[in-house]
């Protein structure tokens, strides 16, 4: 599998972002002094364009952007992971039961399944996030519980299929259980199709995060992506002239969401490539 996946020259880059991306993620908490993004003791002017101390300038209180994009790195990668490990953890669950068992359970999960594919996902996430206390738990919470129903849909699907196949009505006919044709049978095939869409589940994950944080949504002890574009909002970074503000964190998520998307597409390709 890895040696197709080198073929994909695109999947590969994405790959190498990704790395990068979590290299700076694990390393800038332990190499970042907490003091120089402490607005009450750092020295630098508000403003300030990039030079050779501050390459990517300093925000409105002087703390310098480039510190701040390693720090908010962590948070953003952490959010999105998690969230989409929540939102494919349920959906798996829900496609699994919903179309092994059949019958009364499978009904009511699929009502639930579509109400809230009806439901605008972000509109939901806004709303669970203004009602429960903000905290980046809240944050995972929302996105993992709004993001679940299109995962649902296909591990059904695919269940589905499996399970019409002759060698799962052989280990029925051999008195194989519920318990034996999901584990033996139903996961090993589901499991492919699951990994590849929780890769494209934490490129929204991570979109989602920066909206919300975006919108004043957010952690507010956490610096995130998303944090800082509205930091440069509330504080005026257009009027300003601050570009070094604005660009380096929405260039940040592009890429990463960038690169999830066609690490991706280079699984899905890997792992169904008739489709």
């Amino acid at each position: 599998m890895s040696s197709k996946f080198l073929t994909h020259r695109t999947g590969v880059a994405g790959a190498a972002v990704l790395a990068v991306a979590a290299v700076v993620a694990v390393v800038a908490p332990l190499l970042i002094d907490p003091g120089s993004l402490d607005v009450t003791r750092v020295t630098a002017a508000a403003w300030q364009a990039p030079d050779a101390r501050h390459w990517l300038g300093t925000d409105h209180t002087g703390r310098s952007v480039a510190l701040l994009l390693a720090q908010g790195a962590g948070t953003s990668l952490f959010v999105g992971l998690t969230a989409a490990v929540l939102a494919v953890g349920i959906g798996t669950a829900v496609g699994v039961v919903s179309g092994h068992f059949g019958g009364l359970p499978a009904g009511v999960l699929l009502r639930v399944t579509d109400f809230f594919l009806v439901l605008p996902a972000l509109v939901l996430a806004i709303a669970l996030s203004t009602v429960l206390p903000r905290g980046l738990g809240t944050i995972i919470l929302a996105i993992g519980l709004t993001s679940w129903p299109s995962t649902a849909r296909m591990v059904r699907a695919q269940t589905l299929t499996i399970e019409a196949r002759p060698f799962v009505e052989r280990a029925r006919a051999l008195g194989g259980g519920h318990a034996h044709v999901i584990a033996r049978h139903v996961l090993p095939s589901v499991v492919p199709l699951v990994l590849v869409n929780a890769t494209l589940a934490v490129a929204s994950a991570i979109v989602a995060e920066s909206t919300l944080a975006f919108l004043g949504l957010g952690d507010p002890a956490r610096i995130s992506w998303g944090a800082m574009l509205h930091q440069a909002q509330l504080h005026g970074a257009v009027p300003q002239g601050a570009w070094w503000f604005l660009l380096p964190p929405g260039l940040a998520i592009v890429a990463v969401v960038l690169a999830f998307t066609l690490v991706g597409r280079a699984l899905e390709a890997v792992v169904t490539p008739k489709r």
